[in-house]
């Protein structure tokens, strides 16, 4: 940590640390469970494609058609994906901590998180992370994906900010290392109280 640099602006992810996770391993063991799918196919499927999904090359149905919909179904496309998308659900102490510190303290606020498209922007919209984020260096929107170190080089030229005047809050202790090797302060989310003493320690009380 520099204590001589003022810190101005938060990275954030938002899946582990704002919100719990879009679509991750229990959520697609619940939509085998409830969609009758067969769990191997799927899982293989699924990790051929969804980084694909996540650097925005591929839209949610496509996704979808490759991993769901390649054989016929009893039930539709808008079911999954309204199934997809209430798997979401908010960190409250998280969202408010963050909205009370950019007030208090004048910060930047950028997302930099691994996300496809149309998941993203529900998630966005649905639990009003728009209310205090500046920035989106989201996967899906920058075509470079976590942890490739260029996703933090493109956060930083967009926020035009110094790595050492940054504090991230990531909840995967491999993307936390990749940004502390380009000098940025990140901080390893793991619940509220230790990330609260984690900002203190920067002078974010």
């Amino acid at each position: 940590m520099n204590t001589q640099t003022a810190i101005t602006t938060l990275f954030l992810d938002i899946g582990g640390v704002l919100l719990t996770n879009g679509w991750d391993r229990a959520a697609r063991k619940l939509a085998v469970q409830t969609f009758n799918l067969d769990a191997a196919e799927t899982d293989e499927r699924h990790h051929l494609t969804f980084d694909t999904y996540e650097v925005g090359k591929l839209t949610l149905d496509e996704y979808l058609s490759r991993v769901v919909f390649y054989t016929e179904r009893s039930f539709t496309r808008e079911t999954f994906k309204e199934f997809m998308f209430a798997q979401s659900a908010p960190y409250p102490e998280m969202l408010e901590l963050v909205s009370r510190l950019k007030t208090t303290y004048q910060l930047k606020i950028a997302i930099v998180n691994n996300e496809g498209r149309e998941l993203n922007e529900h998630r966005i919209r649905q639990f009003g992370i728009n209310r205090f984020v500046d920035f989106y260096i989201s996967s899906c929107f920058v075509h470079f994906r976590k942890p490739d170190a260029d996703i933090y080089r493109i956060a930083l030229d967009i926020a035009q900010v110094a790595p050492e005047e940054v504090v991230y809050l990531e909840d995967r202790s491999m993307f936390v290392d990749v940004a502390n090797g380009l000098g940025i302060n990140g901080i390893c989310h793991v619940d509220y109280p230790t990330t609260l003493k984690a900002l203190a320690a920067f002078g974010l009380k």
